[in-house]
């Protein structure tokens, strides 16, 4: 980048997502028949101005001949346009207050809306050119002023005369008024700027195509640019994730793509090359092929609970940082595992069942309240844990067991052995995680110790219990129902067939793994895990990771910020330390974490480095991943 540059930006539908004389349109004649006539007359006008079809001048004399405005609805366009500021601008706002001096708003709008708007950003008020409107005694708009500059056709060209700005000149803007900056030889770079709007004429007269502030930046090598535009970065969201999810990431500015099943093996080896961020539910197994195949990989975003489904090896070994939802489906299913044992214990399936067969069987035998009942709870992290709040709140007496010392939430009582769970219990309900080690854990001999009459309900894993032999104890009444949410083998998609390996049962309630399918939890899950990943993008930061040493970190508002993942070997830090002494490069700050497989360091440095520095950090011995955030 040159010594000196100048930023000449463009307002309407550049700095802001609309052109502002369309919003004022709508803002006068909102509720009434003139809103959609008039708005079109001005949108056609305007688009005919930006292609360069027809003079500024005259395209601004008529919009404004169909404009009844006074001061009162110019404050609240600016108001108005304050909320509709472009995402990459909004991102990037360090970037306009650290370059306060060098950027100038060069608009065919009104100074009138633009400055309270832009000043909001760190922009100058005295760089801001812009025409103005003239009121009359009532407040009410009468025209603009004639005499500057902006207002006539060719007017950016005359007023950038008029600056003879001395340094390098980058314009930014989405009309053909922008590029005839550049095509008179004011300045040296046109970027169209396609965040909002595409006008192919403009685009096909520009230097470069930009559809963010965040490329723009980065190919002009500003120290403020990220490694890597936003909008260059790929995401792959499968198994019909949330659309809120969707909308969140490409707010952000990636481009995302969403797809409603999941992937096999092969497919998604394909699917994966040039991807950076994935997202995945339950039925995605994310293998060391798929991660060996994946090119671009920095983050996987697991959906749910969970993460069996992911070779967490494979990710940590490639610098895959890991994210999942611990929380966002607790209530979820602990709400549905509480429907379950009421219906269960009620004989409610059974009933239902005798009804379709046209059997009326009004009967209080084998049914019961769960007041009183003894709750035997296998696994007491987030799920068990809050299901033994609730289930106590109705009367149940809980019990339960686990590996790991964890201490009772209000009456819990806390079993050391899983054999004593077993015979006390009226229900057993399983929620362990799906660790290796935990397939079959729950198998023939322990469904044999359960207390006669008693009642299982599975809303972990699918491999954690032996369904045969559950299949075998309800066909010999040794227990009296059985609720299973998950299975061994599931479809991949809505449309596959279904086998069920339990079955014929009147008192079974078998669900698709809907545990925590609700609008509720999707929408926690939705926000929780692109708010992580996004976070490391950003800053670095990977608190909250399954498989990464966790930092986090603040972002880094001035200077660069270099990520460097690396197996767990003794001397890294030092080897980096010399890189940067060897360069001359002063570290304004210095975080590592590590685990027993991968270090993590996080350097902070100050604005001015030799590039070579970045290849003497790749070349580090035991290296696994580098980038330079921004």
């Amino acid at each position: 980048m040159a010594d000196k540059t100048f930023f000449v930006i463009d307002f309407d539908s550049t700095f802001t997502k609309v052109e502002a004389l369309d919003v004022l349109s709508d803002i006068l004649y909102e509720g009434t028949d003139k809103k959609e006539i008039v708005g079109k007359k001005i949108k056609d006008l305007t688009d005919q101005a930006m292609a360069g079809e027809l003079s500024f001048r005259e395209a601004l004399e008529q919009r404004l001949a169909l404009l009844e405005a006074t001061k009162k609805d110019v404050t609240q366009l600016s108001n108005e346009l304050k909320e509709l500021v472009s995402e990459s601008v909004k991102r990037n706002k360090a970037f306009f207050s650290n370059e306060t001096d060098n950027v100038l708003i060069v608009s065919s709008g009104f100074k009138d809306f633009i400055t309270p708007v832009v000043t909001e950003y760190g922009i100058k008020e005295e760089n801001i050119y812009a025409n103005t409107f003239t009121y009359n005694d009532k407040d009410e708009v009468t025209g603009f002023d004639a005499s500057n500059p902006l207002s006539e056709h060719k007017g950016k060209v005359k007023l950038m005369k008029e600056l003879s700005l001395e340094g390098e000149v980058v314009v930014i803007g989405d009309g053909y008024t922008d590029y005839e900056i550049r095509e008179a030889g004011y300045a040296k770079t046109f970027f169209a700027f396609t965040e909002n709007i595409k006008r192919e004429k403009v685009l096909a007269k520009a230097d470069v195509e930009a559809n963010s502030f965040d490329e723009i930046l980065f190919t002009i090598k500003h120290p403020m640019a990220t490694s890597f535009p936003k909008s260059k970065i790929k995401v792959l969201l499968l198994e019909n994730i949330h659309q809120d999810a969707k909308e969140r990431l490409i707010q952000e500015g990636y481009q995302v793509e969403l797809l409603g099943g999941a992937l096999d093996e092969d497919e998604l080896c394909e699917k994966i090359k040039g991807v950076h961020i994935l997202g995945i539910r339950s039925k995605t197994m994310l293998t060391r092929k798929v991660v060996e195949a994946a090119d671009r990989l920095m983050i996987v975003g697991a959906f749910c609970i969970g993460t069996n489904q992911i070779d967490l090896d494979a990710c940590t070994e490639h610098g895959v940082c890991v994210f999942n939802a611990p929380y966002s489906n607790t209530r979820s299913v602990v709400e549905m595992a509480i429907g379950e044992i009421i219906m269960l214990m009620r004989q409610i399936p059974k009933r239902m069942r005798q009804m379709d067969r046209g059997e009326w069987s009004k009967s209080a035998g084998g049914s019961f309240e769960v007041r009183g009942k003894k709750l035997g709870i296998i696994g007491y992290g987030n799920i068990g844990s809050q299901l033994s709040i609730l289930a106590e709140s109705m009367g149940m007496d809980v019990y339960y067991y686990d590996v790991v010392e964890k201490l009772g939430l209000g009456n819990a009582t806390k079993l050391s052995s899983l054999d004593k769970l077993l015979e006390i219990s009226d229900v057993v309900s399983l929620h362990v995680d799906g660790r290796p080690e935990n397939k079959m854990f729950f198998k023939r001999e322990h469904i044999q110790k359960m207390k006669k009459g008693a009642i299982l309900v599975n809303l972990a894993r699918g491999p954690v219990v032996e369904l045969e032999a559950l299949q075998e104890a309800l066909e010999s009444n040794h227990l009296a129902g059985a609720a299973i949410d998950v299975f061994p083998v599931e479809p991949k998609n809505n449309n596959d067939t279904f086998d069920a390996p339990v079955k014929n049962i009147d008192n079974l309630i078998l669900t698709p793994h809907i545990g925590g399918s609700t609008l509720e939890a999707q929408e926690n899950i939705a926000d929780f895990v692109p708010s992580k990943m996004i976070e490391y993008v950003n800053t670095g930061s990977s608190f909250n990771s399954v498989n990464f040493p966790n930092v986090q970190l603040p972002r880094l508002e001035s200077g660069h910020r270099l990520l460097h993942i690396h197996q767990n070997k003794s001397g890294i830090l030092a080897q980096m330390n010399n890189v940067f002494a060897n360069r001359g490069c002063n570290i304004l700050g210095q975080y590592l974490k590590t685990n027993e497989d991968i270090g993590y360091v996080i350097t902070d440095i100050d604005q001015s480095y030799q590039h070579e520095l970045l290849e003497d950090m790749k070349k580090i011995d035991h290296t696994i991943k580098f980038r330079i955030l921004y």
